[in-house]
């Protein structure tokens, strides 16, 4: 299996399902530290991020806008004092892509070289 933080993102022009439950148990080990959530029932990849300051948590933040733009592919942020919530969606399907995933792996990526 490919290295996800290694790979490109591709475009989603809608009209595609979303990754099945044997897709998601597949990759999911990549990314071990997300988790699996549903709002509104679509399904989102999500993970709290732990920094010493709201400074640290805003440059991370920054990291992170600079990839989905590189990448095209933008999450929700929530940045917050010591914390950056981190969740990917793919819009256009209303639930989880392989994108998302390869994303989630790029910000853990991001986060480690940032430590």
């Amino acid at each position: 299996m490919d290295e996800l933080k290694e790979l490109k993102c591709v475009p989603c022009r809608g009209g595609e399902a979303p990754l099945t439950e044997e897709v998601i148990t597949r990759l999911k080990p990549q990314v071990p530290d997300w988790e699996v959530i549903e709002v509104d029932g679509i399904q989102r990849l999500q993970h709290a991020f732990k920094l010493k300051n709201f400074r640290l948590a805003l440059d991370f933040t920054n990291r992170i806008g600079e990839l989905a733009e590189a990448e095209d592919h933008h999450p929700a942020i929530l940045t917050e004092w010591g914390k950056v919530t981190v969740t990917w969606w793919t819009h256009k399907i209303k639930g989880l892509h392989r994108n998302d995933f390869i994303m989630a792996a790029k910000t853990d990526a991001a986060f480690s070289a940032g430590e």
